[in-house]
């Protein structure tokens, strides 16, 4: 049996950030033999990682990754938005997001790829963080743009550290234009869908099924307001276009200058370049939506986390 000494405490930590504490227990336990030490701390994660996993995992970030003509982004959550300024976090976040590039949008073939510099997959380096930090941490979604000609556009909105944040958008933007001339009018585009919300393109891409449960929406408002029917439809007809301009990128108010239509900016743009400039997709991704929170006081979310 190697003897436990405080250098070789020291070479464990070093190699996998686990606690001071956790590696003297895991060199005891392996009868000093350091590869073992490892082994055995791995598995203390997993487990940790098991136990954790049940807890909800809302805070977090959004980070962002960009190369010639696509881009990825990707959500990491965690328990507390304590964790997302802890550095070792955030360069998960950020690597992540790189690895991304190559794996399509699938969040499978993500957490199966290999993380750089660390013999583990994404997945496995997520449970080792899971076992570093202490909280439930899951890699919830990633999506993947593309363009054969044109750019991608991406924002990161009040970035907790470079490339990452609690909301990110990209965008992609068609066009034979040189790359550059494109650069600044796809980012001011993600600025303008992270401010805006759209929710799709155009009015043919929105969800058929939203634009119906509007349309009966409205029937029965302008019903109510004691409307005949001979003009019921001409009311629908106009008030969609208002909702429209609400919830469709290029029927939106351009965030610029508060003035003009996207479409408008668009067609502008497309003027200036001598070529077609269009908008052939964006994903915006806000922090923890869609997640139901816990209720907690504040006293019984310190006593949990004591307890954990």
């Amino acid at each position: 049996m190697a003897q436990i000494t405080a250098a070789l405490v020291k070479q464990l930590r070093d190699k996998t950030g686990a606690g001071m504490m956790d590696c003297k227990k895991a060199l005891t336990e392996t009868g000093g033999e350091l590869e073992a030490a490892v082994d055995w701390l791995r598995k203390s994660g997993l487990a940790q990682a098991q136990r954790k996993a049940g807890r909800t995992a809302a805070e977090g970030l959004i980070g962002v990754a960009t190369a010639p003509g696509r881009a990825a982004m990707v959500e990491i959550n965690a328990e507390t938005d304590f964790v997302a300024r802890n550095a070792d976090f955030q360069a998960v976040v950020r690597e992540v997001a790189r690895i991304a590039l190559d794996c399509d949008g699938d969040v499978e073939r993500l957490s199966a790829s290999s993380y750089p510099g660390s013999g583990r997959t994404v997945a496995e380096e997520i449970t080792n963080l899971v076992a570093t930090i202490g909280e439930n941490i899951q890699l919830r979604r990633t999506v993947v743009l593309s363009t054969p000609a044109g750019v991608v556009g991406d924002y990161i909105h009040m970035p907790t550290a470079d490339g990452v944040g609690r909301l990110g958008v990209l965008v992609a933007v068609e066009s034979e234009a040189p790359a550059d001339s494109l650069e600044r009018p796809a980012h001011e585009l993600a600025m303008h869908i992270a401010a805006s919300s759209p929710q799709a393109v155009s009015p043919d891409s929105l969800d058929q099924a939203m634009v119906e449960r509007e349309r009966a929406v409205l029937a029965e408002q302008a019903r109510a307001e004691g409307k005949p029917e001979k003009i019921i439809e001409k009311m629908i007809e106009g008030r969609l276009r208002k909702f429209f301009e609400e919830v469709v990128l290029l029927e939106q108010t351009w965030v610029i200058d508060g003035e003009t239509r996207v479409k408008a900016v668009l067609e502008q743009l497309s003027g200036t370049l001598g070529t077609s400039v269009a908008v052939n997709g964006f994903v915006r991704y806000q922090l923890g939506e869609g997640i139901e929170r816990e209720s907690k006081d504040f006293a019984a979310e310190v006593a949990a986390q004591l307890g954990s």
